[in-house]
């Protein structure tokens, strides 16, 4: 109990901390739109009726800055009750817990764990422990813990292993919906991206009626390189910061990319979803370079495709889903929402001073917006 009631204390600190350094607004607070789409409502993954988010941020001393991100699909027994889902890899260089089983069933069966490199192995203990506690899964045996992560070893004591299970608990009971937390806070807290501080980000896209009605969200956790770009405009190459720009600086990283929406879509155009939105990767300047394990999983909502664990022996699934000649406008949102969310990773991380005394600055805004506003694309207010 002391130990819980320690760490519930160090996570209320570090949540303050956090928010006390949670200081520069999102892309489009300053008149930057990405995108034709409208937004959701608060242009966040949890616009998708049902998901969450939960944050468990982890500041301590001069070398650990690491954290946990949960992205819970639903809000009832994700293990009783699975969502459609599926899993694109741009480059394999990472280690996402769970895949395998989410290829082969096309489901997901638990939370969704963000986390760092070495902190894996937590993060499905704690989705383990989440889920055995469950009311009425007291007979379960087995369980797909789906884990991804990016290596913050930067600024982070990463292998001093860090991250304990009682604190993957805390990201994942703690989640909510609405508002969600963006820069410097949970699996993002050590992130770099584009040479910049990187971090957690969001976006989400709504559909006109026309169009099927449809919300897509996306989160990410952006740890990677490349030529920036924003808005298609080449702000790495104007601000003189990009890789290879020596000859010897890496674009190796990591993104992990959460895609969920409540159209109905079975795992078969979930999957080509998921693939749309490395191209929103793409948009941004990332490459997916040799050393980057960049991933997206993608979830359908939609509650009538539910899939329920314990059902008679051979039921006929009648799932509603839409045609392939209807998901262009999902794939739009996605890659939209996609590149919008890691600008937002961006725009909302803060300065860092890691491991090693390893500085990482955030992307200078005043400098990009004028970079933008050189190319007409800093809308009025």
């Amino acid at each position: 109990m002391l130990k819980i009631n320690t760490i519930l204390l160090t996570a209320f600190l570090m949540v303050m901390t956090t928010k006390s350094i949670y200081a520069q607004n999102r892309v489009r607070d300053f008149g930057i739109n990405i995108g034709v789409l409208p937004l959701g409502e608060n242009n966040a993954i949890t616009d998708v009726d049902g998901v969450m988010v939960g944050h468990f941020t982890k500041i301590d001393g001069s070398s650990i800055r690491t954290g946990v991100t949960a992205i819970l699909p639903h809000q009832g027994n994700m293990f009783q009750e699975k969502v459609p889902a599926a899993v694109f890899v741009g480059n394999g260089f990472g280690k996402l817990a769970g895949s395998t089983q989410i290829e082969e069933l096309g489901n997901i069966e638990s939370p969704i764990v963000l986390t760092n490199t070495l902190s894996v192995a937590a993060g499905l203990q704690g989705i383990i422990e989440y889920t055995l506690r469950q009311p009425g899964n007291e007979k379960v045996q087995s369980v797909n813990g789906v884990v991804g992560e990016t290596n913050d070893g930067t600024l982070n004591d990463i292998r001093g292993q860090h991250i304990s299970k009682e604190e993957v608990l805390f990201a994942i009971e703690n989640a909510k919906s609405g508002i969600v937390e963006e820069g410097n806070t949970g699996a993002g807290t050590g992130t770099v991206c584009f040479g910049f501080k990187g971090g957690i980000g969001t976006s989400s896209r709504k559909l006109p009626e026309s169009l099927g009605g449809y919300t897509v969200g996306v989160l990410v956790q952006s740890n990677f390189g490349g030529i920036l770009q924003i808005d298609g405009v080449p702000v790495g190459v104007e601000l003189g910061k990009y890789s290879y720009i020596n000859h010897l600086a890496s674009a190796d990283g990591s993104c992990m990319i959460v895609v969920a929406t409540d159209a109905p879509v079975n795992e078969r155009n979930l999957k080509r979803i998921a693939q749309r939105a490395m191209m929103g990767l793409a948009k941004t300047g990332g490459i997916a370079s040799n050393g980057s394990g960049d991933y997206v999983i993608a979830f359908s909502t939609y509650t009538e495709n539910l899939i329920k664990h314990q059902r008679p022996s051979f039921h006929l699934d009648q799932n509603t889903c839409l045609r392939n000649d209807d998901m262009s406008p999902l794939f739009l949102a996605t890659i939209e929402a996609t590149e919008e969310a890691i600008i937002n990773s961006l725009f909302t991380a803060t300065d860092m001073i890691g491991k090693d005394e390893n500085s990482i600055k955030a992307i200078p805004i005043h400098e990009v917006i004028s970079i933008m506003k050189k190319y007409n694309k800093v809308k009025i207010q």
